[in-house]
């Protein structure tokens, strides 16, 4: 009965387990799910990262190629992150091109990992050499919150990238690369996405399911290091009060330091 009614009447059954402060899968309106990161999941890629959140499951692959600087920035390199939705992940999703969701997520991410390396050291010479990283983020089960996952699975990734050392003879305009010399990527900044629901114009949900984003009536993500507030996206829908929108802050930048603390675990036992 209580699936059959779950289906029938899905926002009346979230009302009645709000009015007891609870969540149907038992968390409180304010609690997060748990978040599992694991490093160099794609042996195949430079650098590679899996992130779950709750079922949400997200992994993500780095590939180093060496490309020409872009004309307006012949002295940085340049990263070029992907988000894909594909119809594994969720019956929502057709085969084809990217939705606009994925290319909404893409963007996002992008935004959020602007300021992350410093592009100037991914440049070999000057207008003629420079790294181009291709982020990969493909999404496995969607279950809510999945740019915050593909965030998180690309600022680990990236952490276990290492460069081979390349030089470039000008006169023969050809790059000489050095498979055994290799070189962290310097990280300048660790950002975490956390998302909200807005339940019913009033009540906020902190880290929402993709039956909850699909029930609220606004969503916000607050991007942060746990110190610094990077962004705060909100696409439209139910407006939010002062009081509200800190509250927000506050739990974005404790969950922050809490997935930095998990990122570093997973890498401890491959630092070299």
């Amino acid at each position: 009965m209580a699936a059959q009614y779950k289906t029938i009447h899905p926002a009346k059954y979230y009302r009645d387990f709000l009015a007891h402060d609870l969540r149907p899968d038992g968390r409180a309106p304010d609690k997060t799910r748990t978040v599992t990161v694991n490093v160099n999941s794609i042996s195949t890629a430079d650098g590679s990262a899996t992130v779950r959140i709750g079922n949400t499951t997200v992994i993500c692959g780095v590939k180093a190629e060496l490309g020409k600087p872009k004309a307006d920035e012949p002295e940085c390199g340049f990263m070029v992150p992907n988000v894909e939705l594909p119809p594994l992940c969720s019956p929502l999703f057709r085969p084809g091109p990217p939705s606009e969701e994925a290319q909404a997520m893409t963007c996002f991410v992008s935004k959020a990992t602007s300021e992350m390396v410093d592009l100037k050291e991914l440049c070999v010479s000057v207008d003629n050499l420079a790294w181009v990283l291709h982020i990969d983020m493909i999404c496995l089960d969607y279950d809510g919150c999945v740019q915050d996952a593909c965030l998180i699975a690309l600022s680990a990734a990236l952490r276990t990238v290492k460069l081979p050392k390349v030089e470039y003879d000008a006169e023969t305009k050809a790059p000489s690369v050095f498979l055994e010399e290799r070189t962290d990527l310097s990280i300048k900044s660790s950002p975490v996405s956390t998302s909200f629901a807005v339940f019913d114009d009033e009540i906020i949900l902190s880290d929402p399911t993709g039956e909850e984003e699909s029930l609220s009536s606004a969503k916000l993500s607050v991007v942060t290091d746990g110190e610094v507030i990077f962004s705060v996206h909100k696409p439209g829908g139910s407006t939010l009060s002062e009081t509200q929108l800190q509250d927000c802050m506050s739990i974005a930048k404790d969950r922050a330091n809490l997935v930095n603390e998990l990122i570093t675990v997973a890498l401890s036992p491959v630092d070299r």
